[in-house]
């Protein structure tokens, strides 16, 4: 862990770059608690043990039951630990993902972030995805007076583009973005070029390019001839890759395997050097 060092989150939060996505905690489907409640517990668990300092979830993964698991495994945190959550998405079946940025809802979902994690303040509250039938204005701003009221310490944004980030910023201090970016798709290019450029976060989801839409050629093919030649796995790569791409990345690949959580987080020691990174493109 300590070979990725760390990323300081809206200027006072420090934290190891090599984060956990909790996401793959929840049930098949992300619906639900896990099939084995016990071993899900043992994974945070073994996560803090082994240097995370930075555990991402949502009210949505579940729903809600993921922030539950959380605390259940966690709570009282340790200090240092930073618990970012997510609200802007419910579910209303397990087939259904639907975006609501209603001021009402996301003052709801925020306090009841803040009872299931058990906290009075989220460290860091991200915006989840942008409602095409409400104006990001009145979502964010909406958000801006949570923080204002104490219950946000820091705020960050997900599934935004460059434009709407820009538009974020004018309402509210961004300290972390969180969007899908990996070896094989980086159309958030331009985002995390802001982030590099302004010192904020840039947390990538999908990090670990598994999606069966990923091209398997160009860029992965390249990235996994260089994880065989290394002698680790194309995921340790896929990781490791990110954290060499750029100082802002953060990293947060999730499991629900304390072998494979160990392998993850020993990506951080196997990063590719800048002649790595031109091979692999």
């Amino acid at each position: 862990m300590s070979t990725a060092g760390t990323i300081v989150i809206g200027g006072d939060l420090t934290v190891n770059r090599l984060g956990f996505g909790a996401m793959r905690l929840s049930g098949p489907g992300i619906w639900g608690d896990p099939p084995d409640r016990e071993a899900a517990l043992r994974v945070l668990q073994r996560a803090v043990e082994l240097g995370v300092s930075f555990i991402d979830t949502a009210d949505a993964y579940g729903p809600e039951t993921n922030e539950q698991l959380i605390a259940d495994a966690l709570h009282p945190y340790p200090a240092g630990l930073v618990i970012a959550t997510k609200g802007g998405i419910i579910r209303p079946s397990p087939e259904r993902w639907e975006r609501d940025g209603r001021p009402s809802h996301l003052r709801a979902a925020c306090e009841a972030s803040l009872k299931r994690l058990r906290v009075d303040r989220i460290d860091l509250y991200q915006f989840h995805s942008i409602d095409p039938l409400v104006p990001l204005e009145d979502s964010l701003g909406e958000v801006a007076r949570l923080q204002r009221e104490g219950k946000i310490r820091h705020v960050g944004v997900s599934n935004f583009t460059s434009g709407e980030l820009a538009r974020a910023r004018r309402m509210v201090k961004v300290v972390a973005v969180q969007n899908r970016y990996n070896v094989s798709d980086r159309t958030s290019d331009a985002v995390l070029a802001t982030c590099e450029r302004d010192g904020i976060a840039f947390i990538p989801w999908s990090p670990l390019s598994q999606s069966p839409r990923e091209p398997r050629e160009g860029p992965r093919a390249r990235l996994a001839a260089w994880a065989e030649a290394q002698g680790v796995s194309f995921a340790q790569a896929a990781i490791a890759w990110l954290l060499a791409r750029s100082p802002a990345m953060l990293p947060i690949p999730g499991t629900s395997n304390s072998r494979h959580l160990e392998e993850n987080l020993a990506a951080a020691g196997r990063m590719p050097v800048a002649a790595d990174l031109a091979t692999i493109g």
